[in-house]
């Protein structure tokens, strides 16, 4: 079958999206200038906070998109302090790191209409923390012990990320899963994932959440009265929700039952991954798993922003 073509009918405003994606004022605008030096009241000991957690954020945000290291973030901001002859002080680069690890991020996406269900698309990927390159590897073979990170994330179908989190690489996707929808204050209308995601606690989390879960059975995959090995403790309700999937794909086929269910939709969470790596990195500059949960989050915010300044509409041709 011959690959479907698609054309951009809004090129045009998408064009210019893609332009502003790269304008300084868009990461440095009044919000951030205004709130710069804005302390809430805290009443603990110790010294009071000179700038205010947008101030730490805005600094990191700039470090994740332009690819800085602190010091140059520090020289940057400066900079931009300067040039706009503004009345705030630049945080040291020392400030920003320290700060770094106990910062509250949160997602802005859009909000649903009354009625509306969010139907969330969830996938998973690697993140490179510290080795060698992939050529010297293939060159020369491993030397230096290398360390990666799981990013779990979950979109809508406007392409804004939902829910995220990194964990450590031991963490299967199920369980990823888990976390991303303890995340999620919005009612769930259904939950699309891809084979990894075809679990027991899944169906399960699904069914206490109210949401309909969506993930093709595994080649081999049996109904729980096929099964002779011991049941899992699960609702009888889930155990009916994988048995009627299993069934479905065997009557139908695996082709078929994708598009019958809407499966391919999933896709657009890989596109998010990819957009992810390749705009702003698919490697973690700190350590600390602390500070690299606030680095993933920085990415996550700046894609949502970046999606929101305009998307591709592709209609078939």
């Amino acid at each position: 079958m011959a690959k479907k073509a698609y054309r951009v009918r809004n090129w045009n405003k998408y064009n210019e999206a893609l332009v502003n994606r790269g304008s300084i004022t868009f990461w440095f605008d009044e919000e951030a200038i205004k709130n710069w030096h804005k302390i809430e009241q805290q009443n603990k000991r110790g010294r009071p906070k000179k700038y205010s957690d947008l101030a730490i954020t805005c600094g990191l945000t700039l470090k994740a998109i332009f690819k800085l290291p602190f010091r140059a973030v520090e020289g940057f901001i400066t900079s931009l302090v300067k040039v706009l002859k503004l009345e705030i002080e630049t945080p040291d680069y020392t400030l920003l790191c320290k700060r770094q690890k106990n910062l509250n991020i949160s997602l802005q996406t859009r909000q649903l209409n009354p009625g509306e269900k969010l139907v969330i698309l969830v996938d998973t990927s690697g993140l490179k923390v510290f080795g060698e390159g992939e050529w010297k590897v293939r060159q020369h073979g491993y030397v230096k012990h290398r360390l990666w990170r799981k990013l779990h994330l979950a979109i809508n179908e406007k392409h804004q990320i939902e829910s995220f989190e990194l964990t450590e690489l031991g963490i299967q996707d199920c369980e990823g899963f888990d976390l991303l929808i303890k995340n999620i204050d919005k009612e769930i209308d259904s939950a699309i994932g891809d084979g990894a995601y075809d679990r027991f606690r899944c169906y399960e989390l699904a069914q206490k959440n109210n949401f309909k879960m969506i993930a093709p059975p595994q080649k081999n995959a049996a109904t729980s009265y096929e099964t002779r090995k011991k049941k899992k403790r699960v609702s009888q309700e889930a155990l009916a929700k994988r048995d009627e999937a299993v069934m479905e794909v065997r009557k139908l086929g695996a082709k078929a039952w994708k598009e019958k269910i809407g499966y391919h939709r999933r896709s657009l969470a890989e596109t998010a991954m990819f957009r992810i790596k390749t705009m702003i990195g698919n490697r973690l500059s700190t350590r600390l798993i602390a500070n690299q949960r606030t680095e993933t989050a920085i990415w996550c915010s700046a894609l949502n922003k970046m999606t929101t300044l305009g998307m591709p509409n592709s209609v078939a041709i």
